[in-house]
């Protein structure tokens, strides 16, 4: 059994949320893939202002069982990062989709989000 799958954000096949917030999306990894790494002990973001094409890596996150890329679910420039992270990345495995949220994105084609999965998609990924 996975954990639950909040109905109103937006995902990837890669195990990132998207949430839309006005003119930015938030994004970070899922509940199911924090689970999965295990204890996250380092992520790796790129700076403020970076820009980003879609399916693009744009950092690492390292846990004690791996490495794995993160990558870009939509094309657009870095916004903020999760500073936060830098001293405690054991946010994401606590709070994958509040305080362990990664980067926000200030979309250059706002309409690639319409080409990201549901939640009900995106669950029957994981079954």
């Amino acid at each position: 059994m996975h954990p639950p799958v909040p109905p109103d954000l937006h995902y990837t096949a890669e195990h990132e949320w998207i949430r839309v917030e006005g003119d930015v999306v938030r994004v970070g990894i899922t509940a199911y893939a924090q689970d999965q790494l295990g204890d996250i002990v380092y992520v790796d973001l790129p700076d403020e202002g970076a820009a980003l094409e879609r399916g693009q890596s744009f950092g690492e996150i390292e846990s004690t069982k791996s490495v794995s890329d993160l990558y870009a679910p939509v094309s657009g420039s870095i916004v903020a990062r999760n500073a936060a992270l830098d001293e405690a990345p054991e946010r994401i495995n606590s709070d994958p989709y509040g305080d362990g949220w990664i980067v926000t994105i200030a979309p250059s084609h706002p309409e690639q989000i319409d080409d990201l999965l549901d939640a009900t998609t995106y669950e029957g990924l994981l079954a």
